[in-house]
């Protein structure tokens, strides 16, 4: 059966197993021959990356035309406002094109582990927090994103993917699952089809 790991991507690791510093990529945490990244999430963001052993749900979870939703919490610059989170939630116009529709919310600030480095304190300007869940994955989308509407990312955590969350992993840790038969089953067969192109 095919199997994911969760991992709690510390910030400033890239979402690979190779690189120039050893300590800053997946294999400094990670030991599971034959698991691959399913998706990226940036170097300077945090939280939850998923990997898997099997071509066929590597596509469906990163492939975008899956549409597999993934919800992030942002810190950003200033109190984040009623307007700007409509905006968000409707779609924003960046470079490369209009986002699609998303679903944008006020969090209270979260129970989070302490990120190294923390993040720069403007001591006269205030923060706060957003969720933001997207069923799409540019280059910096939810950073490009927020700073559109006026209010640039501070921190960013990807939460949650499709029905996985980084609950109870702290940042480096990882743990492994298999998915249930039902899943796989349910897995469309383009998936599929991508996986062996």
């Amino acid at each position: 059966m095919p199997q994911l790991i969760l991992f709690n991507k510390p910030f400033d690791v890239l979402s690979q197993f190779t690189g120039a510093d050893a300590g800053k990529t997946l294999a400094h945490f990670i030991d599971a021959p034959g698991f691959y990244p399913a998706g990226r999430l940036d170097k300077d963001s945090e939280g939850l990356l998923l990997l898997t052993d099997c071509g066929e749900i590597q596509a469906r979870i990163s492939d975008p035309t899956f549409k597999m939703p993934k919800t992030y919490w942002a810190q950003v610059e200033g109190i984040i406002s009623d307007d700007a989170l409509q905006r968000l939630s409707a779609g924003v116009q960046l470079n490369d094109g209009p986002t699609r529709p998303a679903l944008a919310s006020k969090l209270a600030t979260p129970a989070l582990w302490n990120r190294m480095p923390p993040i720069r304190v403007r001591k006269h300007i205030p923060d706060s927090w957003l969720s933001l869940t997207i069923s799409e994955g540019r280059n910096r989308q939810v950073r490009r994103m927020t700073a559109a509407v006026g209010f640039p990312t501070l921190r960013l955590v990807r939460y949650c993917i499709g029905e996985w969350t980084v609950e109870g992993l702290q940042p480096g840790e990882w743990r492994i699952i298999t998915l249930p038969e039902q899943w796989w089953r349910d897995a469309p067969m383009a998936a599929r089809r991508v996986s062996m192109r």
